[in-house]
């Protein structure tokens, strides 16, 4: 072998999109500075550098998980867990939800209603807590929250024309099951707005707590807990799911609805309202914000300017399990062409880089690589001087996200988004399926661990539901890859079909309705070969392609681009003939996301040739054909053409792809076959010939485990243990190789081309 193999970092330097230079920071459209006009990336022979935002962990504080503050005891209907149960003997502080930026090292922090719910917060009072941070940073500290006084909020106005739990008391406490506060913002009189979440109602306190007029309704909305629901009255608002969120700019509050509203049809959907604090009345002006994922939730939000604001982001799960902990800048001015706010990353909390070790040995997530991995990612405050402080509702005694068994510490995290000058790597690293060798494949978990791990690229397999919608699974027979075999209302789908000329049984996506498929939860494939993945199982839903492309746009890679989305059709022929074509919704998706131009970081895949041919002509991304060591185009079967893939990768052959085609996806015994004693033979001159035709090679698939590796890589005996997975692609990144498909990203992304000298 010649030539000398660069090797990046692992993990390679975070690159966000995003400046924040003063308080009156400008976030910037990642998509904007993402996207260099690639549409294929890593080709060239150069490695170039680009300006990059990193978000960095420059300062950490905890307050311990069962500090208790004075007032009677909290707790007795609280949930026993990690080894609490209640009562305790003061009131808990559950986290906090929501915090004010004082500028003299003190902020107002505010916890939400006690334990979770209306019937077990009753002991709990609301309160609004001022700390004072010791901060740890690289220069030390103790990274310590100090309590130094609180205020309690209170209706001894009597403004209130329902029972509350201290009706008959003269200070008349507020507690958890009067309201579930969850926002504050303070207004230029020093006032206090309080969005919660039982009405929702938005809260007027004076500077000490007290209530100043009645709760501010918005008709129409209304949740199961609001007190004035009339029987038979069907609540719009979800339990639970009120002003989670709430933002000002000085004149104006900007309250959230956390979830769907009940009756939406898009469970993707989130409204902000804007409420005039001038005359202390909602303007009817709305906007749409589209999540992620339908179970996602906007855990908190933060005014920026006079129209732009940042807004978190994030699922239900915590510690390995988390998918969603993101900070997200909109400006209210700015709409797609669907009518939603345009999002933009600032933060992927589940990635910030740590070069000082702040935190390290806390639990999970506080390594080189830190993140917030809590459940209840409830806090974001632009500080002063342009940084941000990130926080969390640790929902004592509940949440163990850092150490199993232990309670959640609450936490307060600043990151500094640091200016930096990124490499960008000349090897394509396309995660396939997701990081498949760390969670269950094609799950959106498994595509933000692959960005995690500084995948240039995710990989989604797309088939067909019955109602035409594309989703994310490796084959239409799902039995493999979810948990349909053990839901017994979907016995009676359990079909024997043939796909491609092969007589298959199982369960079929086109054979459910989207909504039924959400219903599904996946679960590892390879279960004997990749058991840790198997804890994951019965957690994650079905992607749609939509929110597969959707992760990627809002994505930013370790080199400060757009995350690519590289869809596969699979049995394009076979879902013709059921009459749910590949194509269209295809290109359909792209459009919808703004990924249908020749620039956009896509390259669409099939093995079949028809296909891509057809979507040649509806699309301008880039194409590949997909070439496997045997068998043929199932397309050609069908017509009768005889040609196989090793007519494909003739010089001829790849002459003819290079007219619908931009590149080729090779499977790796195509480039370099193995002896017969397993070991890795000569190379083929399809790399060389490919290249001069004017197509990329990207080869498939690289995976750690030794039964998949080349004997000479192989660790042991073991068929399951780990090999020398690095050591296999630089074997074929010196034959020329430019991109690679692994279920690994984290030890693809550390092999670079190699540099002839």
């Amino acid at each position: 072998m010649t030539g000398i193999l660069k090797r990046r970092a692992t993990p390679r330097t975070l690159a966000v999109i995003a400046a924040a230079a003063t308080a009156a920071v400008l976030l910037v459209p990642n998509a904007a500075m993402a996207a260099d006009g690639e549409g294929e990336r890593g080709r060239g022979g150069h490695s170039h550098g680009r300006d990059a935002t990193v978000p960095t962990l420059v300062a950490r504080a905890t307050l311990s998980a069962d500090h208790l503050e004075e007032g009677p005891a909290s707790g007795a209907l609280a949930s026993p867990a990690n080894g609490r149960t209640g009562p305790w003997p003061g009131q808990v502080i559950p986290g906090f939800s929501a915090m004010i930026d004082n500028g003299d090292g003190t902020f107002w922090a505010q916890p939400d209603n006690g334990f979770g719910s209306k019937g077990n917060s009753a002991d709990f009072l609301l309160r609004n807590y001022l700390v004072r941070p010791a901060w740890q940073t690289a220069d030390g500290g103790d990274g310590s929250i100090g309590v130094e006084r609180f205020i309690s909020y209170n209706d001894r106005n009597r403004v209130l024309e329902f029972p509350i739990v201290n009706d008959a008391t003269e200070d008349r406490l507020l507690t958890g099951a009067d309201f579930d506060i969850e926002s504050v913002v303070r207004a230029d009189d020093g006032t206090f707005w309080v969005g919660e979440e039982f009405g929702p109602f938005l809260l007027h306190f004076d500077a000490e707590g007290t209530l100043l007029e009645q709760p501010y309704s918005l008709d129409g909305l209304k949740s199961p807990q609001n007190p004035y629901l009339q029987p038979g009255e069907t609540p719009r608002v979800r339990a639970s799911r009120g002003f989670e969120a709430m933002a000002s700019n000085g004149r104006y509050l900007y309250p959230i609805i956390e979830g769907s509203y009940a009756d939406e049809t898009d469970l993707r959907r989130r409204e902000v309202h804007e409420f005039d604090l001038r005359t202390t009345s909602y303007t009817g002006r709305t906007w749409r914000y589209e999540a992620d994922q339908d179970a996602n939730v906007l855990g908190d939000a933060f005014m920026t300017g006079r129209d732009s604001m940042l807004i978190v982001e994030r699922d239900d799960f915590e510690g390995d399990q988390a998918v969603t902990k993101r900070v997200y800048s909109v400006d209210l001015g700015r709409t797609d062409d669907q009518g939603r706010l345009e999002k933009s990353l600032v933060l992927d909390a589940l990635r910030i880089d740590n070069p000082d070790g702040i935190g390290a040995g806390d639990g999970y997530g506080t390594g080189e690589v830190f993140s917030l991995p809590v459940q209840s990612f409830e806090t974001v405050v632009l500080l002063r001087d342009g940084r941000l402080l990130i926080g969390n509702d640790n929902n004592y005694p509940g949440n163990d996200a850092r150490i199993t068994g232990t309670p959640d510490d609450t936490e307060f995290d600043v990151v500094e988004l640091v200016k930096t000058r990124v490499e960008r790597s000349d090897v394509t690293v396309i995660g396939h399926r997701g990081a498949s060798g760390y969670r269950p494949e094609h799950t959106l978990a498994a595509y933000e661990q692959a960005i995690i791990q500084c995948a240039d690229y995710i990989e989604p397999d797309v088939v067909s539901t019955k109602d035409g919608v594309l989703v994310a699974r490796h084959e239409n027979e799902i039995s493999g890859t979810t948990d349909v075999s053990n839901r017994p209302e979907f016995a009676d789908r359990r079909a024997t079909k043939v796909i491609d000329g092969v007589s298959v049984t199982g369960w079929f996506t086109e054979d459910f309705t989207l909504a039924e498929l959400k219903a599904l939860r996946a679960t590892e494939r390879l279960p004997l070969t990749r058991p840790a993945n198997t804890a994951f199982d019965g957690l994650y839903q079905v992607p749609t392609l939509d929110e597969v492309m959707d992760l990627a746009r809002h994505s930013v890679s370790c080199d400060g681009r757009q995350v690519g989305v590289y869809p596969e059709t699979k049995h394009p022929t076979y879902f013709d003939g059921i009459g749910l074509s590949l194509e269209e919704p295809l290109v359909a998706a792209l459009q919808q996301n703004g990924l249908d131009r020749r620039d956009a970081p896509v390259i669409v895949q099939s093995f079949e040739v028809g296909n891509l041919k057809e979507l040649s002509r509806l699309t301008r991304v880039d194409l590949a054909q997909l070439v496997s060591a045997s068998g043929r185009p199932y397309d050609f079967t069908v017509a009768g053409d005889s040609r196989t893939y090793a007519d494909l990768v003739t010089p001829r052959g790849l002459r003819e792809i290079a007219r619908y085609a931009d590149g080729v996806g090779l499977e790796k015994s195509v480039m370099i076959p193995r002896t017969t004693a397993g070991n890795l033979g000569a190379p083929t001159p399809v790399i060389r010939d490919a290249h001069r035709a004017g197509l990329t090679v990207h080869g498939w698939t690289f995976r750690l485990e030794n039964v998949f590796l080349p004997l000479e890589f192989r660790s042991s005996a073991d068929p399951n243990a780990p090999g020398d997975l690095a050591g296999e692609i630089a074997v074929f990144l010196e034959a020329g190789m430019d991109g690679i498909f692994s279920d690994h990203p984290d030890v693809a992304a550390t092999v670079e081309a190699p540099v002839e000298g």
